[in-house]
This record gives structure tokens, C-alpha cells and sequence, in this order.
């Protein structure tokens, strides 16, 4: 059964309960780039499983929900109020094919993108952290509740890249016991 959208926002707010929205987000591109390193083509693009997305996919998801991130917010500086449109994150991954992405042009893209909204915020004034949007499923978001949720959605992806990469190191060394016992 799929999660509605309250459950959503108390799993992604969840993993960054008692942080700093913007210290996260400002770590992420490192982060994810200390965890690419070393990956081949072929292991940036294996699935954990069917229907689950590739470390590739979900850094390409990355750069998208980047420029996701930088419209709604600009939207909502620039009409307080204004409607905040949800997007299909699998329709996106199928049309814009994310799996035949590079990861490393993906994680430049993320990371240019994400410098540039964090310089934007950065310069809002106080006052403007409480503007918000009215997102069509899950109702008000202050451009504060933004970087929360965005914040918390790098660090749910994160953790995902850290499962696969644990996967790929655990896969890794049994393909190394083996071919040693071969011999």
C-alpha cells in the first residue's frame, strides 16, 4: 500500500529531525560523490532489485528534483500563496531515462544546481522563510518547510546509495572468494 502523502512527510522529515537543513544539503553533492567513487559504469547503473531504482537513477533523480526544488521555491518567493504542483518521479525517471544517465554529469548537474539555490537562500531575509505554496497533495509548505523536506530527501537517497554500495562491496568480495577458491 502506498504511503500518503502525511506518511511521506514524516519519513523524509524524520531523517533530518534535530539538523540543519541547510548544513545537509550543503553536504550531499560531497557525500554522494565520495560514494560514487570507484564505481564502475556497470555497478552505477545495477538495480538491488526489480522496480527499484540504480545509483545512477537516483542521482539523476537528484539533478531533476534540483531544479524542482529551485522552482517551486522561487515560485513561492515571488507569489506568496501560489500553487505547488506535484511531478511523477517515475514518469520523470521513464521519459527523461535515467538509467542510461551518466552518474558523475548527473552529480555535477545536482551539485551546480543545489550551490545556486543555497546561495539564494542564504541571501532571503527572515521574513521570506515563512512564505509558502500550496502543494496540490500535501497543503502548505513555508519556503522553511522546503528545505526541510528537501534536505530530508537527500539524506532518504543517501541512505539508499549507502544500501547499494554496501550490496556492490558485499557482492565484490564473494566474487573474489570464489575465483580464489577456483584456484
Amino acid at each position: 500500500m502506498p504511503e500518503t502523502a502525511q506518511q511521506y512527510i514524516q519519513r523524509i522529515l524524520g531523517h533530518v529531525e534535530g539538523h540543519d537543513a541547510i548544513k545537509v544539503q550543503r553536504a550531499t553533492a560531497a557525500k554522494l560523490k565520495k560514494l560514487i567513487q570507484g564505481l564502475t559504469p556497470k555497478e552505477l547503473k545495477w538495480k538491488p532489485e526489480p522496480g527499484k531504482w540504480s545509483t545512477a537513477e537516483i542521482v539523476a533523480h537528484l539533478a531533476d528534483v534540483e531544479i524542482v526544488a529551485s522552482w517551486r521555491m522561487r515560485s513561492v518567493l515571488g507569489a506568496n500563496g501560489t500553487t505547488i504542483q506535484p511531478f511523477d518521479q517515475d514518469a520523470w525517471a521513464s521519459v527523461f531515462q535515467y538509467g542510461k544517465r551518466d552518474a558523475n554529469h548527473s552529480l555535477e548537474v545536482f551539485r551546480v544546481l543545489r550551490e545556486n539555490n543555497l546561495a539564494m537562500l542564504k541571501a532571503l531575509p527572515r521574513e521570506s522563510w515563512d512564505n509558502y505554496g500550496m502543494h496540490a497533495e500535501r497543503g502548505k509548505e513555508t519556503i522553511a518547510h522546503l528545505a526541510r523536506m528537501f534536505a530530508g530527501h537527500d539524506t532518504n537517497h543517501i541512505l539508499q546509495v549507502e544500501r547499494i554500495a554496501a550490496q556492490l562491496k558485499t557482492a565484490r568480495q564473494e566474487s573474489a572468494l570464489r575465483k580464489k577458491k577456483r584456484k
